[in-house]
């Protein structure tokens, strides 16, 4: 569809608002999965094993489709690749799914949506990015709206120690993630995006495959069909769609109207959580979104730089 066309930027907004719901969904699969008592590196290795083909498919396609061959990867490039998709979808994923065995798919939905407070503070500690006073005031808000969902966690599971090991490890989910897309960003820009995708995504699926098959005997695929089901769904449904209706948004609109509609992730999750799971709904689990919601909007925004100040690109 051309730039031009009235409906050109109205889908955009449509694929980002939707791609964040469906990305959001991922815990609520999740923890429907555990439901039937399997453990998460098994239903991570499923969750690779049915998004890996989509992912290579659409790797080869955009290779093909290429004007001009692409320059073959140096070996740093590999080393890279390698450690960035060990990073950012084998890891960090593992201990997201760990980390929902011990809190709420609300909880863990909004830690790991502190993405931009994290990357702030990594940029400030390793690339000189001055972090201003609207900055800091925007991450107290959004720490504080994550304590007072700890509050209400720690309240329904009667377990301060439970609680408190779900919330590092989505937080060390986070901090992962932040790492990789801060440090994927050149590579991305030389080899492209869908490209750099495949391949990082055939190393994290293969790390969950090793880590399966020495955890695991392989009799413990013999799990109930619910669990292939949310398997598949989360493959499809929660991963493969999501990525590239946000890439398209990314194209229609621009990141920073993405990462607003991004927004829509946290409160689809809590009304999710509240209709499939029957988690409960509090007051303060309520204020603590709305806090870190409105901080991590500030963040986003791009201010003004002040003489000194270093800008990050979006």
């Amino acid at each position: 569809m051309h730039s031009d066309s009235r409906w050109f930027r109205p889908i955009g907004l449509l694929f980002a608002a939707t791609g964040s719901i469906l990305f959001s969904s991922r815990a609520i699969l999740i923890k429907l999965a555990y439901e039937y008592h399997v453990d998460p590196v098994t239903f991570l290795t499923l969750r690779m094993v049915f998004s890996l083909p989509f992912f290579i498919a659409a790797g080869i396609w955009a290779q093909k489709g290429r004007k001009t061959p692409a320059a073959p990867l140096s070996g740093r490039d590999i080393a890279a690749l390698i450690g960035l998709g060990l990073l950012g979808y084998y890891f960090a994923s593992y201990v997201d799914f760990v980390a929902l065995q011990y809190i709420s798919a609300a909880l863990a939905r909004l830690i790991l949506f502190l993405n931009p407070t994290i990357t702030l503070i990594v940029m400030a500690l390793f690339f000189s990015r001055r972090i201003i006073g609207r900055e800091v005031a925007a991450m107290l808000a959004c720490y504080a709206g994550i304590a007072l969902c700890l509050l209400h966690d720690i309240k329904l599971s009667g377990s301060v120690a439970d609680t408190t090991l779900g919330s590092l490890l989505s937080f060390t989910s986070a901090f992962c993630y932040a790492l990789y897309l801060i440090f994927s960003n050149k590579l991305i820009a030389r080899i492209g995006s869908v490209p750099f995708t495949a391949y990082a995504m055939t190393v994290s699926s293969i790390a969950v495959i090793i880590h399966f098959l020495i955890a695991n005997p392989l009799s413990a695929l013999a799990l109930p069909w619910q669990v292939y089901a949310y398997g598949i769904g989360m493959a499809l449904v929660c991963t493969v769609l999501p990525v590239f209706m946000v890439s398209e948004a990314n194209r229609r609109i621009g990141p920073a109207h993405v990462g607003i509609l991004g927004s829509t992730g946290p409160v689809a999750t809590l009304v999710l959580g509240m209709l499939v799971l029957k988690e409960t709904i509090s007051v303060s689990q309520v204020a603590g979104m709305l806090l870190v919601l409105v901080g991590v909007w500030f963040i986003s925004q791009k201010p003004k730089a002040p003489p000194g100040v270093l800008q990050t690109k979006e």
